[in-house]
């Protein structure tokens, strides 16, 4: 029932024009300001039962909404509607020699599915995006976020009835059965595409079960690399930003890659800045010699912490780095400290991850961090959409094309 309404409020959706798509995010964005003091209050709920259950510190963290986390999600709304829209723009077109015209544009996908863990800021972003790219949305969070994520939709619901839309291109699937997720994944026909979004659990099961068509976001065992030509301070503040931001987000560093021959001068900052932060450093044999290092095994090196953990190893040159991350990363961000340029280049070419970044720290590897005002996940495969999944990325295309009585 709730795929139908969808569908049927997606037929209308396709048709609002920029501005009034526009003026319900806005609303959407008063709405969770409006509606603060309600929408804290069922995360209160949540949070205490997730502490009460025993929830890991970085389980809790991503569940956990502040007054800021609050404002920054409403920030993102307000982000998304001064973007373009995507929807109508050309990608390509051309006259053909037969006098036909030919144009590709961008259309939205219809219905998209968004299943995903304990991050009640996804509500808001995924709903925000998909309206801004013409497409309905039915989310389904977990049961850990089901009063967050209640309160959150309750307002967005809301705003979106009153800039004159329909109401049900937002709407929540009901966490409190197994069977939802299921049902959402056998909805083909009435959704077009699954997005899951949460740990490899989660994302594998929904590839592999489901009969939708699934974009696939990935777990992010991202590397930094210190190479050989590192400006070492910047390598320092780097690895620390990159590793202690923010422990619990796929884009946090969860391996520390080091160059012989900076090793010596290095590793004594880098481990007792890491120490300093609470970070647990699972080192090979060169970080053992440090006090405090745990040695490191080929699980760690392929570990998704989302803890105040990384796994590190020194390296004899770049080749081996690159080796290294072929063989453990999850292809979502890596990154690279050099000052040769030649270095970051090959880097750059060799490495194959959803981001590169060279001099900086993986915790940009962000839709709001690359301008695309919120993002609904980050794709780690290589098909259609990669990286941060802004407003393209959720829109498919068609062809259109004008003859003048043409017959062939």
């Amino acid at each position: 029932m709730l795929a139908e309404r969808a569908r049927a409020a997606s037929h209308g959706l396709a048709l609002a024009t920029r501005a009034q798509k526009d003026r319900a995010l806005e609303a959407m964005a008063d709405a969770l300001c409006t509606h603060e003091d309600a929408i804290l209050a069922a995360n209160a709920e949540d949070v205490a039962r997730a502490e009460d259950g025993g929830a890991p510190p970085n389980i809790v963290d991503r569940l956990r909404l502040t007054p800021e986390r609050l404002a920054g999600m409403a920030q993102g709304l307000r982000e998304v509607a001064g973007l373009p829209d995507p929807v109508g723009e050309v990608v390509r077109g051309s006259t053909l020699a037969n006098g036909l015209e030919l144009r590709q544009v961008r259309v939205p996908f219809g219905v998209v599915g968004m299943i995903y863990e304990a991050r009640p800021n996804v509500t808001a972003d995924a709903a925000g995006i998909c309206l801004k790219s013409g497409n309905a949305v039915l989310l389904r969070g977990s049961s850990s976020a089901s009063a967050s994520n209640a309160a959150i939709v309750a307002a967005l619901r809301s705003a979106v009835a009153d800039a004159g839309l329909e109401s049900d291109v937002v709407q929540l699937v009901p966490a409190d059965s197994r069977d939802t997720v299921k049902e959402l994944m056998r909805a083909r026909g009435l959704v077009d595409v699954l997005i899951p979004r949460g740990g490899a659990g989660l994302i594998r099961s929904v590839v592999e079960e489901s009969t939708v068509p699934v974009i696939e976001t990935g777990v992010g065992n991202c590397h930094v690399y210190v190479d050989r030509a590192a400006d070492l301070d910047k390598a320092l503040a780097i690895v620390v930003n990159a590793k202690t931001q923010r422990t619990s987000v796929c884009n946090a560093a969860e391996s520390l890659l080091v160059h012989a021959d900076v090793a010596d001068a290095f590793l004594p900052r880098v481990v007792a800045a890491l120490q300093d932060a609470g970070v647990t450093v699972h080192g090979d044999a060169a970080f053992q010699a440090l006090d405090g290092v745990v040695p490191a095994t080929d699980e760690d090196y392929a570990e998704e912490y989302l803890s105040l953990d990384i796994s590190a190893a020194v390296v004899p040159d770049l080749e081996a780095a690159i080796r290294h991350i072929r063989r453990y990363s999850s292809q979502h961000t890596e990154a690279i400290v050099t000052e040769d340029l030649a270095a970051a280049r090959h880097f750059t070419a060799a490495v194959d991850s959803a981001a590169v970044l060279v001099n900086a720290s993986t915790r940009f590897t962000d839709g709001g961090e690359f301008g695309f005002g919120a993002e609904i996940g980050i794709s780690t495969q290589k098909l259609h959409a990669r990286g941060p999944m802004g407003l393209p990325e959720m829109t498919s295309t068609k062809y259109v094309v004008t003859g003048d009585g043409h017959v062939r």
